[in-house]
């Protein structure tokens, strides 16, 4: 099985033909479905190759997620082998942890634009595709300035206040981040966010070492599993339930993420638990001292 057909048997998807606006829709959207935004080797403090092949790899061959810089890298080789004209932007997202845009030059994202696809709401051909940004877009949208409406959530693009002819995608407020600053001056590489990566997945001042976390969109919103808790975002009331048992926490990883987690041993889904468990449990501590 090729690469191009790997992948879109995980996407379960036909051959898409020729690239198209209705057909980068339909990409995406079965991106953000079916590969998972997760920080799962990260708690197995297992280091991950950020090399856009080994991605699609984790994606086809393990059936796993992962997070901006494997996603997108991979869905941008699935892209280029399908013909689409890509190109990686260095780029950094806004936490609630940043009074102010901390800028690309942070580079704790990697953004993708496609060109060459005009349509009457994308007269340039230029859009923002963005698989890697977790409960945030489930379609593409056209790189310029704007509201979009997403199912139950909006979001709004216009240009970067903080990098110089770049562009900054604001957040649904209910999101889990405020929003995203991209670059356009330079395409990125690879080198542009090795640095960024190891930090982020060994640092202990990361929140993806801090804190175990799933996400995945879908037209009708969005489900996250937030160490033991399982929310569904779809949009009001967000449904919520702890799982404090490991067969259901398992299960919900499987059942709603795509995530079987079938590359795993025993001893490693045991360790897994473990550890997610124990923060939780730390994080219940904390909560009721407050």
């Amino acid at each position: 099985m090729d690469l191009v057909e790997g992948y879109l048997h995980r996407l379960g998807l036909p051959h898409p033909g020729a690239p198209s606006v209705d057909a980068l829709h339909t990409l995406h959207a079965a991106h953000v479905e079916r590969i998972a935004y997760e920080v799962i080797d990260i708690h197995l403090d297992r280091p991950t190759s950020i090399d856009r092949h080994a991605s699609a790899d984790r994606f086809v061959r393990r059936h796993r997620g992962g997070y901006c810089y494997h996603l997108n890298g991979g869905f941008s080789l699935l892209l280029e082998n399908l013909g689409y004209a890509v190109r990686w932007h260095r780029a950094a997202v806004q936490t609630a942890a940043y009074s102010e845009p901390p800028g690309p030059d942070l580079a704790n994202h990697l953004a993708l634009t496609v060109s060459g696809l005009p349509s009457d709401e994308c007269p340039d051909g230029v859009w923002l595709v963005d698989a890697g940004l977790g409960d945030a877009l489930h379609h593409p949208v056209p790189l310029r300035a704007g509201t979009y409406r997403q199912g139950p959530f909006s979001y709004r693009l216009r240009p970067s206040e903080v990098e110089a002819g770049g562009w900054r995608l604001d957040h649904d407020p209910r999101g889990s981040f405020v929003g995203m600053d991209m670059r356009m001056s330079a395409t990125a590489t690879v080198a542009d966010f090795a640095a960024r990566h190891h930090h982020m997945s060994t640092s202990p001042e990361s929140s993806f070492v801090r804190t175990f976390c799933v996400q995945r969109r879908d037209a009708g919103g969005v489900d996250m599993l937030t160490g033991c808790v399982y929310k569904r975002h779809a949009p009001d009331p967000v449904e919520s339930r702890t799982l404090d048992d490991p067969v259901d926490w398992f299960a919900v990883l499987a059942d709603v993420f795509h995530l079987p987690l079938t590359d795993l041993s025993a001893t490693d889904r045991t360790r897994l638990w473990s550890g997610v468990l124990a923060k939780h449990q730390e994080w219940l501590a904390v909560r009721s001292s407050t």
